[in-house]
């Protein structure tokens, strides 16, 4: 079989007409055609970093919108459904990702849980660790997020790390603004990537220890515009990931939105394009990205490089995706969960104020980060919202026993009105929920217990919501009908003041206690630069 089109070779850095010989899904040789012809075909998109759990879809609901957007391949930490379900949540992901052809490559969930700070639903030891890496299936160790317990030296920690060493295995950093002695400790170790860069000095001075930088353009973090340049200066470092990407973003545009973007601005097309091809496969050991005579045949065609709109996938030598139309069919996946508490009451997220004076987490649109503050809060009772001032309550609750809910506040928000709440937060899957009064948010919280998994908007009696039916946090349904719903419950909270872009994906990371500064778990405020809780009032 030959494939013929403008070939866009990374590594002579040029492009030429060429036919692409394909035996047995490799190729077997690429020919020089004096042919002229008016369409490219490169190498498919890597995702070098992502939860495939935050678009809320199963691995083989996630392809069919990938390989529509030229990605081949993914680089997958499971360390959500691992959070909730522990092996069984792995397994499940593995045998998902085998019904559809896009390449999938797992790595072992190194922090479940990702502290001693919150309950999440399974604990991965190092003996799993072991097991898991031992498999041609696992690629990598991931994310190693417990950065202080690298660095003070934590023995579940460290032997985890050697373990990996052991089977010769990438290690997946998660240093958010760490550096100086700490982080040469942490690199010390052998982790050699980094996505959580969010100014250049850091990607740099990580760089020059030796780490890779994964750039990071997802539907809460979005990094690009600060660390693009580096495309320029160190593009054999560089990769390009999403990390978290919620499921109407994927409909709009995936790795190749990137890349187009890249390259319309300027950047060099054959560096742009290593960056989420040739750099991961590279990085780890990938039998997918590189087009040369050998290797699979994974490739996509598009019709101008400059805006990267895919009209043919090939994965292993076989069209996948051609002129809108998925050319394979997934059958869905098991109705697998952990989902154990019971209704709230009203009464059971009062506040009880001892002062007057508060901390408050401070939160950002498109940032992971957080603020911690102390402020004053206003009125004769000040363990209530005040949306007026965009103090809004905030609580988690436990969705694995019936421990009472923690309580805090927030600012950022902007609700004006009415609750949201959610099972999708990081990294516990615990039930977060933000609003303006108390009646909107057990509304809210009790929608998601009845669903065992889900988002909800709550004003008034009106509830209006979606079901995650597998592991509470993802479904099996099409991503285009996950990601109609999930914009109608987005639309709701903007109706109902919130200001970000993308409300609930904000929403749940800010039970995440890993990322500073303040968060909130289903055991209370967190300090992250402390690493311990802190009071409620001051």
């Amino acid at each position: 079989m030959k494939v013929e089109g403008k070939l866009i070779d990374i590594f002579e850095r040029k492009i030429f007409n060429a036919a692409i010989c394909i035996n047995n899904g490799i190729i077997d040789s690429i020919e020089k055609v004096n042919t002229p012809l008016d369409h490219y075909i490169l190498p498919g998109f890597i995702d070098s970093h992502v939860h495939i759990e935050s678009s809320m879809c199963t691995p083989g609901a996630f392809a069919g919108a990938a390989v529509s957007r030229g990605t081949v391949a993914v680089v997958s930490d499971p360390h959500e459904i691992a959070n909730v379900l522990g092996m069984e949540g792995i397994r499940f992901m593995i045998e998902d990702s085998e019904k559809v052809p896009v390449k999938f490559f797992f790595g072992a969930p190194s922090c479940v849980p990702a502290t001693a700070f919150e309950t999440n639903g399974a604990v991965i030891d190092n003996m799993m660790i072991d097991k898991l890496l031992s498999s041609e299936k696992i690629k990598f160790l991931a994310e190693m997020m417990n950065f202080p317990g690298v660095i003070s030296e934590n023995h579940e920690v460290i032997n985890k790390i050697r373990t990996a060493k052991k089977y010769g295995k990438p290690i997946d950093g998660h240093a958010p603004g760490l550096t100086g002695e700490m982080l040469k400790k942490y690199v010390s170790f052998g982790i050699s990537t980094d996505h959580e860069c969010t100014t250049i000095d850091e990607a740099k001075e990580k760089i020059g220890l030796g780490m890779k930088i994964l750039i990071r353009e997802g539907s809460a973090a979005r990094n690009l515009d600060e660390l693009k340049s580096l495309i320029q200066s160190d593009p054999e470092m560089i990769m390009l990931c999403s990390d978290d990407l919620h499921p109407e973003m994927l409909i709009g545009g995936h790795i190749n939105k990137l890349v187009a973007r890249l390259i319309s601005e300027g950047y060099d097309l054959f560096d742009v394009i290593r960056s989420c091809t040739l750099n991961p496969a590279l990085h780890y050991n990938l039998n997918t990205g590189i087009l040369k005579p050998g290797y699979p045949a994974d490739f996509i065609i598009v019709d101008d490089y400059r805006k990267m709109n895919v009209f043919q996938t090939w994965i292993n030598g076989k069209p996948v995706f051609n002129n809108g139309n998925l050319l394979f069919n997934y059958s869905g996946g098991l109705k697998i969960n952990n989902f154990n508490c019971t209704e709230l009451r009203t009464g059971d997220i009062e506040t009880h104020a001892v002062s007057k004076k508060i901390r408050l987490i401070e939160a950002f649109d498109g940032d992971l980060f957080t603020r911690g503050r102390i402020v004053k809060m206003s009125g004769d009772y000040p363990g209530k919202s005040n949306s007026s001032s965009d103090i809004l309550k905030i609580v988690v609750k436990d969705r694995y026993s019936d421990s009472p809910p923690a309580i805090g506040f927030i600012k950022g928000f902007g609700l004006k009105k009415g609750a949201l709440a959610g099972s999708v937060s990081h990294d516990s899957h615990n039930i977060i929920s933000v609003g303006t009064n108390d009646a909107d948010i057990t509304s809210a919280v009790n929608e998601i217990i009845r669903l065992k998994g889900g988002l909800a908007v709550a004003v008034n009696d009106n509830i209006n919501s979606m079901q995650l039916d597998i592991a509470g946090i993802i479904t099996d349904k099409p991503v285009q009908m996950v990601a109609e719903k999930h914009s109608i419950l987005s639309d709701m909270a903007k109706t109902l003041g919130s200001v970000f872009l993308a409300p609930f994906m904000t929403l749940s990371f800010m039970a995440l206690p890993v990322i500073p500064e303040l968060k909130m778990t289903d055991k209370g405020l967190f300090d992250v630069n402390k690493f311990s809780h802190v009071p409620l009032f001051v």
